[in-house]
């Protein structure tokens, strides 16, 4: 019953944060609560086993539970267009996820470089910052299947640490944009677009995303060369 109780006091405090302005913390662990919440969507539709979130968003309706859910649909559709990107991430990093230090150096690094420059897309996904909807949806893919990676390969805790890393992320890079777009119950509008054209709109800055996480990779591998 005391979980259930937290449980409960969590949704309301995140739900409340929808009804004004959010703070940065608030950004944060909003950040890491949708990062915890598209791992599990992950893990459970590739048929591993890992204890659900706490309090799962996408489950629980209200706004962040809306954004999760659209958060996991552009998931889908960015790892449709590319499916041989977002699988066996580790194996493509070559990296080892039985160290805490390598797996959140190589997604930190590989998070700095998809976000280092700017993609032209004509959309909401687009702001000129370079940070776009499109690069945000692609990151939380890499951490999908990193995570998916690291349990497969008996390192669930590494799980906790890749939400870590995105809360840290989050904090240091796209906390001033995400307060600029009102929070991350911007991410909606991408699917609530009555616009005929927004479909191919959406692709095109996804498949930038794609590129840039490539391009992220190489510059990953080579760094240390």
């Amino acid at each position: 019953m005391e979980m259930l109780r937290r449980s409960s006091v969590f949704a309301a405090e995140v739900m409340e944060v929808f009804d004004r302005s959010p703070t940065d913390k608030e950004l944060v662990s909003q950040a890491k609560a949708l990062c915890r919440d598209y791992i599990h969507s992950r893990l459970n539709r590739t048929g591993i086993g890992w204890s659900k979130p706490e309090h799962q968003l996408s489950a629980s309706g209200g706004m962040l539970g809306e954004v999760s859910s659209v958060l996991m649909w552009l998931g889908d559709e960015l790892e449709y267009l590319r499916p041989n990107i977002y699988r066996n991430v580790a194996r493509q990093l070559n990296i080892t996820v039985a160290s805490e230090s390598v797996v959140s150096d190589a997604f930190l690094a590989v998070a700095a470089e998809i976000f280092s420059t700017g993609c032209y897309s004509i959309s909401c996904l687009h702001l000129s910052s370079g940070i776009t909807w499109g690069k945000v949806v692609s990151l939380y893919a890499v951490a999908g299947a990193l995570a998916v990676d690291c349990v497969r390969h008996g390192h669930p805790a590494m799980v906790h640490t890749i939400v870590d890393c995105m809360g840290e992320f989050v904090r240091k890079s796209l906390v001033s944009w995400l307060k600029r777009r009102g929070g991350w119950a911007d991410i909606t509008k991408c699917v609530v677009n009555t616009d005929p054209s927004f479909r191919s709109h959406w692709l095109m800055s996804a498949a930038c995303a794609c590129g840039h996480y490539l391009k992220a990779m190489v510059f990953y591998l080579l760094r240390d060369k």
